[in-house]
């Protein structure tokens, strides 16, 4: 069943809105829920739009629509038809409500009032036979591609995380080199100056002398 749900701005991870858990299922799934942070700061444009992560017993499904990312942490027994169901019924419904707001927001949980939907939301989802009876029209509306879930990706999130890290790492090691490289090259033109001043500088000394000799002589 769906777990716990959070809605953030897609361009700077900024929290717009989320379920409101009780005690216990915060400490279940206060390691997913590290895990959904890193992963809002993560995306960029070319992230996928709709992805299944498998964490322990759980998967986080996201869904990446109109400058927004709507996540939840469901059983990894949950289907992914249902879960991505629920998500679309959610993006459809924020974008109705506060979608000409969502640029602005400036503060976290800006729209903390669209919980009253999402648990109502997330009640009909709870169970898979409920869930797939009361939403069947719900999910023939969906496009081919939510259809199908077979296309949605599927990854492990400490394979994600690793990645996410080793790309961070090697954009460090990338910017390292770079400015490296800048200093060798600087290094380089000093050494290639002075190398020239010890090899012209005597003639330029000579050339200077001869010309105040005969500056002398002549004026």
């Amino acid at each position: 069943m769906v777990r716990s749900t959070i809605i953030v701005r897609a361009s700077d991870a900024l929290p717009l809105a989320a379920s409101v858990d009780d005690e216990q299922t915060e400490q279940k799934l206060s390691e997913q829920k590290q895990q959904a942070k890193l992963v809002f700061r993560r995306l960029t444009p070319q992230s996928e739009p709709r992805l299944s992560i498998e964490s322990g017993a759980y998967t986080l499904h996201y869904l990446i629509t109109n400058n927004v990312v709507y996540l939840t942490i469901a059983e990894k027994a949950y289907p992914r038809k249902l879960a991505f169901s629920y998500l679309d019924e959610l993006s459809k419904e924020f974008n109705s409500s506060y979608g000409a707001k969502i640029e602005e927001a400036r503060k976290p949980y800006a729209f903390v009032g669209f919980d009253t939907f999402m648990s109502k939301t997330a009640r009909l989802y709870s169970d898979t036979r409920t869930a797939q009876a009361a939403s069947g029209s719900s999910l023939d509306r969906l496009n081919d591609d939510l259809q199908d879930v077979t296309r949605i990706m599927t990854k492990n999130m400490e394979e994600l995380l690793w990645r996410g890290d080793s790309l961070d790492r090697m954009s460090h090691l990338s910017t390292s080199l770079r400015a490296e490289s800048e200093k060798y090259r600087k290094a380089a033109r000093n050494i290639n100056v002075q190398a020239m001043l010890r090899q012209y500088a005597p003639i330029a000394a000579i050339l200077f002398i001869i010309i105040i000799l005969l500056y002398w002589r002549f004026s």
